[in-house]
């Protein structure tokens, strides 16, 4: 199978959304929105990919395929938890109400069906998609809970007395809603709660994510509609810092909130707890289109979730800086796996990095990648103002630059093409330039 290192990428094809994140029986499991079939989105599989220190990644193939009549044109996002030492899966079936007979891959009308949907393994690697699947949530026929068509995305942890689950939904496809159901078993749920923050822009709430970590308790939602750029609307992954009570299921968000990575090129966010107890996040880059070698599709470098007073940061996770082990004096000495590039910025400094350049004006850090784009509006990145010298760790692999800003204060991502092999810099200090060593 294939091997890659520190940026997990498509095997081939089309992957999205990362689902059922997990440390489980020493190693990390990453399963992903896969299509099998073409470079383009279509009926979802699930495909896995292992790791043993979140670095190193080598893909296992296909985990889950439709076989059911409730999943029959897809598996959807989900999530993975551990139970007397088996692996569950609980993730999105859906139904198409009509079938596209040019396309069966797409429905042709928007009318579908989602359920909840189950299914176990003893060992994290044989699933049996014939006979184990189970309904556990049938679609909401009830309009003042959620959604028939948009109720998706289940997340699952473990609580106090039971488990929980909290899925995305809609009221009436105009406002975004949060689902919280809760099992003594796994299999038999019953709906608790949901929360809901009218003033919050956006129609539809998806890959909701609630933990709690080192300085409080944080929900991410990927929200769809939640700005408007360049006359479309357009659907970003943000984060708050919430109040939640267990035993009601009720959750306090703030009108405030924070994007989960100003580059907004990331989506469908999913966390887990690693060896160490940590809280960590990966997520889906969204590509505009596909490489020159066919596959389109990858994910963000695993990053710490914690808070640091009030404000909610994305650390580069510790074996990630690790990896970055050799010292080199240039970017042409830099493995297959990228480099990383660190340096401070003041304002009017800049940093170009192939094509992709890096800057500081009125104390924010910009990124403008117009020279390395493909078909996007939205070239120009910022953070919010910074006081004081920003201190950047930069990762540049051939498709994805991570700008990492006073360690994960925040973080810019976007998806590059056509990198450059040179590096240009008005920064009077030296740059360090650290590689990764080859052998995975």
């Amino acid at each position: 199978m294939k091997r890659q290192k520190i940026h997990l990428k498509a095997p081939d094809n089309w992957v999205n959304d990362p689902n059922g994140f997990i440390y489980y029986k020493g190693y990390y499991h990453v399963f992903y929105q896969y299509f099998p079939y073409g470079p383009r989105w279509g009926t979802m599989h699930w495909g896995h990919a292992v790791s043993k220190d979140l670095v190193n990644w080598e893909h296992k193939g296909i985990a889950l395929f439709p076989t059911k009549k409730d999943d029959q044109n897809g598996c959807f996002s989900g999530s993975a938890v551990e139970k007397d030492g088996q692996m569950y899966i609980i993730y999105t079936g859906v139904r198409y109400e009509e079938s596209n007979s040019e396309d069966i891959h797409v429905h042709p009308d928007i009318h579908f069906e989602a359920t909840q949907m189950m299914i176990t393994s003893p060992d994290g690697y044989t699933f049996d998609n014939w006979t184990d699947k189970k309904r556990i949530i049938p679609p909401i026929t009830d309009p003042s809970i959620g959604h028939r068509m948009h109720t998706r995305d289940p997340k699952i942890w473990r609580g106090k007395d039971a488990w929980y689950m909290i899925l995305g939904s809609t009221l009436d496809e105009k406002e975004g809603t949060a689902l919280f159901y809760k099992s003594e078993d796994l299999l038999n749920w019953e709906y608790v709660n949901r929360a809901c923050k009218p003033s919050l822009p956006g129609w539809m709430w998806e890959c909701p994510d609630y933990f709690e970590t080192e300085g409080g308790k944080v929900l991410l939602l990927s929200v769809i509609g939640i700005l408007e750029n360049g006359g479309r609307t357009e659907e970003h992954t943000i984060c708050f810092e919430v109040g939640f009570q267990e035993d009601t299921c009720e959750m306090t968000i703030p009108d405030a909130y924070q994007f989960l990575d100003y580059g907004l090129d990331l989506y469908a966010a999913q966390t887990t707890l690693d060896e160490a107890g940590r809280r960590v996040m990966i997520a889906w880059l969204r590509m505009p289109e596909k490489t020159d070698a066919g596959w389109i599709g990858m994910f963000s470098s695993p990053r710490v979730v914690t808070i640091r007073d009030g404000h909610i940061c994305f650390q580069m996770h510790p074996n990630i800086r690790q990896a970055y082990d050799r010292r080199i004096a240039d970017i042409s000495d830099a493995s297959p796996a990228g480099y990383m590039a660190c340096f401070d910025l003041e304002d009017g400094e800049h940093v170009d990095i192939g094509g992709f350049r890096i800057y500081r004006e009125d104390g924010r850090i910009c990124t403008d990648r117009t020279a390395v784009s493909a078909s996007v509006k939205r070239n120009i990145s910022q953070t919010p103002a910074l006081q004081g010298t920003a201190h950047l760790e930069v990762l540049v692999d051939p498709h994805m630059i991570e700008v990492f800003i006073n360690d994960g204060a925040y973080v810019i991502t976007n998806a590059v093409y056509h990198l450059g092999p040179y590096m240009t810099s008005s920064v009077p200090k030296t740059i360090q330039l650290h590689t990764t060593t080859e052998d995975i």
